[in-house]
């Protein structure tokens, strides 16, 4: 049988909602070597038994990762390569909120931590793939198109595009995001290197469960008035690393039931 993915997929923020999804995804699109990585190790324990349940073939690696810090992010890439032999795929998924308040309430501590793992871990994590990506062959498509020595997707969020108050630290966070996205696009274009990023609304994960009363306004501002479901994400994750996109780089696909056309 022909695998729509081949190769050898990477997800960071893989112990929980988008980032479990898109292995999920991964696993149930025909990827039969996942790296799952988070820095809750067991969140990863579940998303592993999720990834069996899919595809009981599936090798799956756990990697216990702390994106602050460059040394986690470099041993993450070193022991994915070293198990499975290269790294074809990398879903940066991994981050986190801040607090609700405007910036003259806020503390640089909480901007520090925001940016350390929205920014910069997700920096760290581009750069280290990159880096991979670079000495290996290009993988061979499953259905006969040029292939490419690697895609990347890192997730940003509709908040990159637009903001809303008391996220300031987030949303420049995640703008980052988009920003050093297309740099990196145009950067490793040369090394047949595709990097894009989504930037998703807000979407049904046990965390928007929990606060659904603070962001039902939000939701219902959308066209679509819903708010996404994580397989609505993945879709579109799986997309951009698929050779249905080899013509796809340096885009920040939005994907927001219509949030930012308002």
């Amino acid at each position: 049988m022909l695998l729509s993915f081949p190769g050898v997929a990477l997800i960071t923020g893989a112990a929980s909602g988008i980032g479990r999804g898109i292995a999920i995804a991964f696993a149930k699109d025909g990827c039969r070597k996942i790296a799952i990585c988070d820095f809750n190790a067991e969140g990863l324990d579940e998303t592993r038994a999720l990834v069996k349940d899919t595809a009981p073939d599936a090798e799956v690696l756990q990697v216990p990762v702390d994106l602050r810090k460059e040394s986690d992010v470099e041993q993450m890439i070193e022991t994915t390569v070293r198990t499975f032999g290269r790294l074809d795929y990398a879903v940066n998924s991994a981050g986190v909120e801040g607090d609700n308040l405007g910036s003259a309430e806020s503390t640089s501590d909480v901007f520090d931590h925001v940016n350390s793992v929205n920014y910069r871990g997700c920096w760290l994590c581009s750069k280290y793939q990159i880096a991979q990506m670079r000495i290996q062959e290009p993988l061979p498509s499953h259905d006969g198109r040029p292939g490419n020595r690697g895609a990347i997707v890192n997730i940003a969020s509709q908040l990159a595009l637009v903001s809303r108050p008391e996220a300031a630290a987030y949303c420049a966070s995640k703008a980052a995001v988009v920003s050093f996205t297309k740099s990196d696009a145009i950067d490793y274009s040369g090394d047949n290197i595709r990097i894009n990023c989504v930037c998703p609304g807000l979407t049904r994960t046990p965390m928007l469960e929990r606060q659904m009363d603070i962001y039902r306004t939000a939701i219902m501002r959308a066209p679509l008035k819903r708010p996404g479901t994580i397989q609505e994400i993945a879709d579109v994750v799986l997309f951009l690393c698929s050779s249905r996109a080899t013509f796809v780089q340096g885009a920040a696909y939005v994907v927001d039931g219509g949030y930012t056309i308002i």
